[in-house]
């Protein structure tokens, strides 16, 4: 049961948040569509409950609008991935997987951003030719950061000068 509303909850937040909601019926319909899924899935199983929910607490830290769209474009990837291997002669399987990828294009640059994280982590720091090119581009790096974080100052001063809080 509580799968059931984490999956409509984190679809519906991905959705309005991105202006995919043309009006409250689609919603109405997607819920619909989720419903019929999860009598698929057998998704009122007690096991579901186990460990608590496996995307809705990760976006919770995630608050900046292009963070979130990092994140939500890799849980909809995920959701297409389950979907793969689902009936795709059942009408709420295509309706859902057709909203999934409508949203996964809106969040392109969210996969692009993900797939540059997941280059990080296959640099084989100890090899001395990327150890070389990591010294030499340090001083940017840390420009890029200082940058980044004067101008989140900046932002601060200028709001703390606009309350009169």
């Amino acid at each position: 049961m509580a799968f059931q509303t984490y999956s409509l909850f984190v679809l519906s937040v991905i959705m309005i948040s991105f202006g995919h909601v043309e009006n409250r019926l689609n919603l109405l319909q997607l819920q619909n569509d989720i419903d019929k899924l999860k009598a698929d899935f057998n998704s009122s199983h007690s096991d579901v409950a186990d460990g608590g929910p496996i995307f809705t607490e990760r976006l919770s830290s995630w608050t900046e609008r292009n963070e979130k769209r990092i994140i939500l474009s890799q849980i909809i990837s995920m959701y297409l991935k389950m979907l793969e291997n689902t009936d795709r002669s059942k009408a709420h399987v295509r309706n859902i997987a057709e909203e999934l990828h409508t949203l996964k294009e809106s969040l392109s640059d969210g996969s692009k951003k993900i797939e540059d994280l997941k280059d990080l982590t296959k640099l084989q720091m100890s090899d001395l030719k990327i150890q070389r090119k990591a010294v030499n581009e340090l001083f940017s790096v840390l420009q890029k950061l200082g940058d980044t974080s004067s101008s989140h100052k900046r932002k601060r001063r200028q709001f703390q000068r606009l309350c009169k809080c």
